[in-house]
């Protein structure tokens, strides 16, 4: 092994000791959105996989910072390993599809957001029965705004780190189609999206602030991110 090469080796192990932390960080942020089948050590060890990969990629010369890449990278990593195991029932899948596409033909039609009684009408099920499907996608959905992310947003990161004449473009867009997508919502699927994404609070936190229980604030999550898919359809893979 040449010196160059033995440098590069020590710099790799550097970087992935010094952000381990890191992986577990968010690995403890994402398992707070999953069911109970998938462990914390599960994605740690996934997490790992993708901070090693990023200190062997990561270029300090492009301008973005290592934690920043090493984030995309270990996110990503644990979210391909969730998807691989494919715990998700079609059922799920399915009813999150119709729940959407009932939203943007009310939406369409009324010129409004719709209401949980004339979405779970469109539908044609009861109001229960809609709110126990919204229960559903909630559990089945594997961090929604992180998909959204994933497909776009970080790939326009990790685009911007290899120094594409386009860089941050895709990104940016993304990001104004989104702010439009929110502040479109009801006020209080925008609030709770808040709450959730940007201050990180847990359900049963925002259920404390709206004076709502922790299952009511899971339904309009659900909701909210249904809205925001119909909404952003282009920007899915």
């Amino acid at each position: 092994m040449s010196r160059a090469q033995a440098y590069a080796q020590h710099q790799s192990q550097s970087l992935v000791e010094r952000h381990a932390g890191l992986v577990r960080r968010i690995a403890q942020h994402l398992l707070a959105r999953l069911p109970d089948s998938v462990l914390l050590d599960d994605l740690i060890q996934s997490g790992m996989v993708g901070l090693l990969e990023a200190s062997k990629n990561f270029d300090a010369s492009k301008g973005a910072s290592f934690e920043t890449f090493a984030g995309i990278r270990i996110r990503g990593a644990m979210l391909d390993e969730i998807r691989r195991g494919d715990w998700v029932p079609r059922s799920v899948h399915r009813n999150g599809r119709h729940i959407a596409e009932a939203m943007h033909t009310i939406q369409r039609r009324e010129g409004r957001p719709a209401q949980d009684r004339e979405i779970a009408d469109e539908l044609g099920v009861s109001l229960t029965q809609y709110h126990a499907m919204l229960a559903d996608v909630n559990h089945g959905k594997l961090l929604e705004m992180d998909e959204f992310e994933q497909g776009v947003e970080q790939q326009a990161e990790l685009h911007s780190h290899t120094g594409s004449p386009f860089d941050g473009m895709a990104k940016e867009r993304f990001q104004r189609a989104l702010a439009e997508g929110i502040r479109k919502l009801p006020e209080r699927e925008a609030l709770v999206l808040s709450l959730y994404y940007d201050e990180e609070l847990n359900l049963k936190e925002i259920g404390g602030i709206l004076s709502v229980s922790e299952s009511r604030v899971s339904q309009i999550h659900s909701q909210a991110m249904l809205r925001l898919k119909s909404r952003l359809k282009e920007w899915q893979a």
